[in-house]
């Protein structure tokens, strides 16, 4: 077989980045909360001193999103001027205008509605064009690809210990990266292992390298997949003080593979935080991945990516794809006919088979979107199994 290695990186809930897509997503939260239907599309910027809102929201309530910043960057844990940036005493400037009528006719009232279809669920059109993709694989009980599955488990084991006080000299920011052996396409060992996360001035690095071994990476990685050839990076600078928006700006949307595959899939460039269930880069990725969750977890591929494509206005999708990279039990275009028999891809069906307009967002914008079985959220549900076999079995 033929050695190959495969890296994928996750950063920490206090990533300059991370904190605007929670700080988007928790005003989403806010706002559908009270206004399901709401038609949101909200981007965050941060950087020294500073968060900047701005967006398109349409909503029949009325939320305090200076307030709301302040608490996410609070609950993250920059609420210390020592950390170079403070929740209590950053600036907060909005800028906020509603969705472009233009855009809302077509999703209020899609192209079959225009045309004479009343059925209730292609009633309206998607938020705009493009592609999503979604993958599962069988590398991880989650259907989740080795090496993003650790780097986020990493970065969460970074968050835990710095809140827990187990290691109260950690700060916010901080990022993972993991490298996976593969012999063909079976995995065989972690390469390597990367960790860098922001500390307060005065600490020992030779401690802090121990300290993360012991407390972070040894209760993480499985003891059989590390030797004494996998190469481990601490701080691989030295010195990580100065982190959070005053190290580098933030910006929603700039760790869409972290959100995703990390890397092992395809990508079709849509970001997710700060927008609403109609917005097809968010809702249909989340059922790409759980029609490609269902195919691996019945047996029918070890892996599977799925490829959905819209067109603003129109509620059904215009294409639909699926790979199974050679491991599929049958051929693709028969999986293709039978995702079609067994799911609904038009958006409405999608936001009501995942119960997408409900405040559950927030906490999917740290630590990945995909594989989130810890969370309970409806696109990890291997439902539609036994469904999947029948219409194949039938084809």
């Amino acid at each position: 077989m033929t050695k190959k290695l495969f890296t994928s990186e996750s950063v920490t809930e206090g990533h300059p980045d991370k904190i605007c897509d929670q700080v988007s997503d928790a005003i989403l939260d806010a706002i559908i909360q009270q206004d399901p239907e709401a038609h949101v599309a909200c981007e965050t910027t941060a950087t020294t001193g500073v968060i900047h809102v701005m967006g398109e929201i349409t909503t029949s309530c009325y939320v305090d999103i200076p307030a709301i910043v302040r608490q996410v960057v609070k609950d993250i844990g920059y609420d210390d001027p020592k950390c170079g940036f403070d929740g209590n005493t950053c600036g907060v400037l909005t800028s906020i205008d509603t969705q472009s009528p233009d855009i809302a006719m077509g999703v209020n009232q899609s192209l079959e509605a225009k045309n004479g279809e009343t059925d209730e669920n292609s009633l309206t059109g998607a938020g705009d064009q493009g592609m999503m993709f979604g993958y599962a694989c069988d590398e991880t009980p989650e259907l989740m690809p080795l090496a993003i599955s650790l780097s986020h488990k990493l970065a969460k084991q970074l968050a835990k210990v710095r809140k827990e006080g187990t290691l109260s000299y950690l700060r916010p920011d901080g990022k993972t990266q993991v490298t996976v052996e593969y012999d063909g396409d079976t995995v065989k060992r972690v390469d390597a292992i990367v960790i860098s996360t922001q500390h307060d001035e005065d600490v020992d690095m030779a401690q802090l390298k121990q300290d993360l071994l012991h407390h972070v990476i040894q209760p993480v990685v499985p003891a059989g997949l590390v030797d004494e050839n996998t190469r481990i990076f601490i701080n691989p600078t030295g010195r990580f003080v100065i982190g959070g928006p005053v190290g580098d700006s933030g910006l929603t949307g700039r760790k869409i593979i972290v959100d995703t595959y990390g890397g092992y899939g395809r990508h079709g460039g849509g970001a997710f935080s700060g927008k609403d269930p109609t917005k097809v880069d968010r809702s249909a990725a989340y059922a790409a991945r759980w029609v490609a969750k269902n195919i691996v977890a019945a047996g029918l591929a070890s892996r599977c990516e799925i490829e959905l494509a819209y067109a603003i206005g129109v509620a059904h999708p215009v294409s639909i794809m699926v790979d199974t990279f050679g491991t599929g039990k049958v051929e693709d275009s028969v999986l293709s006919q039978a995702v079609q028999q067994v799911f609904d891809l038009r958006p409405t069906a999608i936001i009501k088979e995942l119960g997408l307009r409900r405040p559950i967002y927030r906490q999917l914008a740290a630590y990945g979107h995909m594989g989130r079985e810890d969370l309970g959220v409806p696109w990890e549900e291997t439902n539609r199994t036994e469904a999947l076999l029948q219409a194949v079995a039938n084809q």
